[in-house]
């Protein structure tokens, strides 16, 4: 399914933690579909299982997995009238860090360019939103 970075500072559960929201977010993994279990995970994986349950509690904690107990994790469909706080907490962080890189001198066409070119390997999922604070 991916592949893991072992020699990377970052712990293996975000690695994993990551590379499943990437998945979700791209639609690779549809919604309601089932993930792998921990066990198969960890074996694909070649990892401990407490890594992979560690990993898998941090995606249900974030909303992009549910559990059904006896039946295994699924991937959670967005529903965004419920992921109004989450929107705001990425704006947010967005902010901050196109402060950051403003500072340091990429110009602001650069992160235009980011922008339109994330959008364009999306798909233009993204939604219009007359609030948003004007650079």
């Amino acid at each position: 399914m991916f592949e893991l970075d072992l020699r990377s500072r970052k712990p293996i559960y975000e690695q994993l933690v990551d590379k499943m929201k990437e998945l979700i977010i791209n639609e690779v993994l549809k919604p309601d579909e089932q993930l792998p279990s921990v066990r198969q995970m960890a074996q694909q994986l070649t990892i401990n299982p407490n890594t992979i349950q560690k990993a898998y509690r941090e995606l249900e904690t974030q909303g992009f997995i549910y559990s059904l107990k006896g039946k295994g994790s699924f991937v959670n469909p967005m529903d965004t009238g419920k992921d109004i706080d989450k929107i705001l907490q990425v704006k947010q962080d967005l902010e901050k860090l196109l402060n950051e890189a403003l500072y340091l001198g990429v110009s602001a066409e650069a992160l235009h360019e980011l922008v339109k070119s994330v959008e364009a390997t999306k798909g233009g999922h993204g939604q219009d939103d007359s609030n948003d604070r004007n650079k």
